[in-house]
């Protein structure tokens, strides 16, 4: 069979302590999964149901690289995860075998244009254009869960310009990650390759070209972004 124009490579990340690739299929987010973020952004901090979006594999940035400051935009935010890789999918997965899916675990930035996510929640409209423009999610390596195992607890948080503005603990998720893969399985057909970004602690705020953002989980892994 032949194409009628070249195919998209397949985005990837590394592996840390390897020389593999982990191929990512989609890039799940959970909204409002720290009760001070949900706080900060106006929202209910209880247990309300998750919810979700999409941002588009390619737009992967791997750890140490540039992210440019996008057009259309006055107000882009960063907002740092832990992230879970999973290695096995499935449909309505019960939340007692859900760690059995994961491969592994890396941090992440889920970078959104602010000013346009207010303007879309304002119309009623998608996230789209605020969360999945080129070059909005950065990621680390990957840490498999052989590994390192299957962190429950442990520092969360971000600096920029070497200044602290995020920090949590991963304890602190409204909905765990064993919650988090069994509610999302009910609503998609998860899959290998697939990457849930699980939602960020408060202290979110805007970013400028020329700042390096370095941020950790601990017992996971770190990540390093410069702003273009």
């Amino acid at each position: 069979m032949a194409y009628v124009i070249a195919p998209a490579e397949v985005p990837s990340l590394a592996v840390s302590g390897t020389q593999d690739r982990f191929p990512v299929h989609r890039v799940y987010c959970v909204g409002r999964n720290y009760a001070d973020h949900a706080r900060e952004m106006g929202g209910d901090p209880n247990r309300e149901p998750p919810f979700f979006f999409q941002k588009n594999p390619d737009t992967l940035v791997p750890d140490g690289g540039v992210f440019p400051y996008p057009g259309h935009t006055r107000d882009v935010h960063h907002e740092f995860e832990l992230v879970v890789a999973l290695g096995k999918g499935g449909t309505d997965i019960p939340a007692a075998r859900a760690l059995d899916h994961v491969y592994g675990y890396a941090v992440g930035l889920d970078m959104t244009r602010r000013d346009l996510q207010n303007e879309a929640k304002k119309a009623g409209r998608p996230w789209e254009v605020a969360k999945a423009f080129e070059h909005a999610a950065p990621c680390s390596a990957i840490a498999p869960a052989a590994t390192i195992g299957h962190p429950a607890r442990g520092r969360i948080w971000l600096e920029v310009n070497g200044e602290i503005r995020q920090r949590g603990d991963i304890d602190q998720l409204i909905w765990s990650i064993p919650e988090t893969i069994a509610h999302l399985s009910g609503l998609f057909a998860l899959r290998p390759g697939d990457l849930i970004f699980t939602g960020t602690p408060a202290g979110v705020g805007p970013v400028r070209p020329g700042d390096s953002l370095h941020g950790g989980v601990d017992g996971v892994g770190t990540l390093t972004v410069r702003v273009a």
